[in-house]
């Protein structure tokens, strides 16, 4: 059966089985590869996208239930600037990096309704997105930075600088 959905702002036009999982529209039919793949059961969050600025489990949304648009971890934004995106990087959440899409993807949807959370409402809106690395502390501190609540990036030691010897080498002369 054919579908037209509105994904990441465009339109597109499926023509797929009405059970068939958005989850596998979304990444073999539409090949947007970010949306992973997790468990199938709906109990990671690997999957999550938007419909409608709602965090869902797309293997667990067949096709012919979308109602809204579709935003996946490539629409959120195309350019990668997202302040999620850009917290992700400075704090380095990622360990293994494979459910970050998803946790990213239930985060905005968190901060869509909750600007300002605190380390409960964190909590509660991230509880069905699972990290088998443990990165949650890290999850938490990004979201706070994203939501403007913190500084940025992690404590870390700043980077030696190269130290000339001369005034003249400092300013690029030989």
């Amino acid at each position: 059966m054919a579908y037209n959905l509105k994904v990441n702002g465009t339109a597109r036009r499926v023509d797929v089985p009405a059970d068939m999982p958005l989850l596998w529209v979304v990444r073999d039919v539409l090949n947007l590869k970010g949306t992973k793949f997790g468990c199938g059961i709906g109990e990671c969050g690997a999957c999550t996208v938007h419909i409608g600025g709602r965090a869902v489990k797309s293997c667990q949304t067949e096709v012919s239930s979308v109602a809204g648009a579709i935003t996946t971890i490539e629409g959120l934004s195309p350019t990668g600037n997202h302040p999620l995106q850009k917290a992700w990087v400075d704090i380095d959440v990622p360990q293994c990096g494979y459910c970050q899409a998803g946790q990213i993807m239930a985060a905005a949807a968190l901060l869509a309704k909750t600007p300002k959370p605190t380390d409960a409402q964190i909590d509660t809106g991230m509880n069905a997105n699972l990290c088998r690395c443990g990165t949650y502390l890290r999850i938490r501190q990004a979201i706070k930075q994203a939501a403007g609540m913190t500084s940025r990036g992690p404590a870390r030691p700043a980077a030696a600088k190269p130290v000339a010897s001369t005034p003249a080498r400092a300013n690029g002369a030989k």
